[in-house]
């Protein structure tokens, strides 16, 4: 693996280690109804990635396996080839930090574990078992794995606006980042916010670790080192996210506006990586 992509991958790796459970969406649709009568439902069919669970967390794990010693150029700052007294002493530094990057790395692995609710990422029997929790909540119909951290999931559940509503919600993970939120507030009014289907601005706190990736997956096709080069398959977003309602839209951010629909109005966004802005609604019940 050349310098550059070793540098990201190990950033990427470090950065998911920070944001904790890292879910992003792959190719989906997904809809929501919210409907006068107070009954709302919502369905995800598609894609969900799970980096803690990719090969971009392994890349990180064993970034620092192996020695290397780097020299550059003071004047050009360009890589240049080491002397043999650069190499033993870069080797001697390298070999003397080995304890305590053993230590930082037996810490991160057991903050993995709990921020993954007790799910050890390293554990190759992790994601089916993954899978298997899944499928005994409720709402998910379907749950397989595919491998590379990637989850191809049927997601569909109802009920009433009487609480707060969230997806995905995972069992004893509290680090899961949601894709779409539904708040009740006073006056009968709803907003519904999906921070997860933007993969850029809009405020969301993993938006600058999901431009991160879609980086990182350029420098994976550019790369052709062959095997040991190889970059993990990130997802990008792509599909459709619409809201169906027969209330009254106060607000939102879609390029069209509503459309008429049997059910009443319906807004439409079409999400791809270039999506800067999270789709956000207020919608009202008076």
């Amino acid at each position: 693996m050349n310098k550059p992509i070793r540098t990201a991958a190990l950033l990427a790796a470090s950065s998911l280690a920070l944001s904790g459970c890292l879910l992003s969406p792959g190719t989906f649709t997904s809809e929501m109804h919210l409907m006068k009568d107070g009954t709302f439902a919502y369905s995800y069919d598609g894609e969900i990635q799970m980096l803690a669970l990719s090969k971009l967390a392994e890349m990180g794990a064993k970034s620092e396996e192996k020695f290397e010693a780097e020299c550059f150029d003071e004047d050009t700052f360009e890589d240049r080839e080491c002397t043999l007294a650069e190499v033993s002493e870069q080797r001697a530094e390298w070999q003397a930090g080995a304890s305590e990057r053993r230590a930082k790395a037996e810490r991160e692995a057991e903050q993995a574990k709990q921020m993954l609710g007790g799910f050890d990422p390293s554990d190759p029997e992790a994601a089916q078992k993954l899978a298997d929790q899944l499928a005994r909540q409720r709402g998910w119909e379907t749950v397989e794995y595919k491998g590379d951290g990637i989850f191809d999931v049927d997601f569909s559940i109802s009920g009433r606006m009487t609480h707060d509503f969230a997806f995905p919600m995972v069992e004893k993970m509290p680090m899961a980042n949601m894709f779409v939120t539904m708040m009740l507030r006073d006056g009968k009014q709803v907003r519904v916010d999906a921070p997860g289907f933007a993969s850029q601005g809009g405020g969301n706190p993993m938006q600058g670790m999901m431009t991160g990736m879609m980086g990182l997956a350029s420098l994976g096709k550019a790369n052709e080192e062959g095997k040991e080069g190889e970059m993990p398959n990130i997802l990008m977003p792509n599909g459709t996210f619409t809201i169906v309602t027969d209330g009254r839209i106060l607000a939102n951010n879609t390029d069209e506006g509503p459309v008429d629909t049997a059910l009443g109005q319906a807004l439409v966004w079409e999400i791809d990586q270039r999506t800067e802005q999270a789709p956000t609604a207020l919608i009202s019940f008076d």
